[in-house]
């Protein structure tokens, strides 16, 4: 049997995890072993924080429009519980843009929220 060397596909490899890890700090750039737990530890951190960006961005759009609806004397929980009785069917990333947006646009839907609580 013939004997393999594996200098190439090595070199290969460590290559391949060097150059991704380029701009990192402090040998997890150019130390092969660092760079490698680095990058691992890297993908770790993005599959978390692309779950945890949903939760910041459902964060700040309940607090863009709590903001808008206190304009109009009602709190978010009861502008929430309003528009589930009016079944506008509009989320929070819409109500938000709207908010900030086309505040009159937003203003209609408060009312018609209001309305709502009121007929109760």
């Amino acid at each position: 049997m013939p004997r393999v060397k594996r200098g190439t596909m090595v070199r290969k490899r460590h290559k391949k995890i060097l150059a991704l890890t380029k701009g990192y700090r402090h040998g997890r750039n150019n130390l092969f072993k660092r760079a490698k737990e680095a990058f691992l530890k890297a993908g770790q951190h993005a599959f978390r924080d692309r779950r945890i960006k949903k939760r910041d961005f459902r964060r700040l759009w309940i607090v863009k429009i709590n903001a808008a609806v206190r304009l109009h004397g009602m709190s978010y929980s009861q502008f929430i519980f309003a528009l589930d009785k009016t079944q506008l069917g509009l989320d929070r990333k819409v109500l938000a843009q709207l908010a900030v947006e086309q505040p009159e646009e937003f203003t209609k839907i408060v009312e018609k929220c209001k309305e709502a609580l009121v007929k109760k």
